[in-house]
């Protein structure tokens, strides 16, 4: 079966497969780097209530607030924005026989999940996220 997404794009932080598959380990370089996906309800940040900042497990870029997450119902982390619109990238993913938005992180290319124009609002935008392809930063008191 062949992958129908669009070409790739170059981003500001490449490496060859075999780093990637050193630095992210197994479950995350399938999620990040072959556009895998974990389970519903099993990612450890799917009910994750934390004060913070969600980064791409594979570059570290801040990616998602959490004062922007909610619970979806979908089984996987939920924002209704992203920190920035210049952090993450999003290409049509025709995979699986489906025609989605697929999402990923700006700085390294990491499959994060994809968007959905069925969230809450300000934005009315669903960003469903891999647990797997994220870091978890708490926000610094003071």
């Amino acid at each position: 079966m062949s992958d129908e997404r669009e070409p790739k794009a170059k981003f500001e932080i490449e490496r060859s497969e075999e780093e990637w598959r050193e630095i992210l380990g197994d479950e995350a370089y399938r999620v990040t780097r072959q556009c895998g996906t974990e389970p519903p309800f099993s990612g450890k940040y799917y009910n994750h209530k934390g004060d913070g900042v969600y980064a791409c497990v594979a570059c570290g870029a801040a990616l998602f607030d959490s004062n922007t997450k909610y619970d979806s119902g979908s089984g996987w982390p939920s924002f209704y924005d992203a920190i920035d619109a210049q952090r993450v990238m999003t290409r049509q993913d025709r995979s699986h026989g489906m025609v989605r938005t697929e999402i990923l992180c700006a700085s390294c290319g990491a499959h994060l999940g994809h968007v959905f124009p069925d969230g809450p609002a300000p934005t009315g935008m669903r960003f469903c996220v891999n647990s797997a392809a994220l870091n978890f930063e708490p926000r610094e008191e003071g």
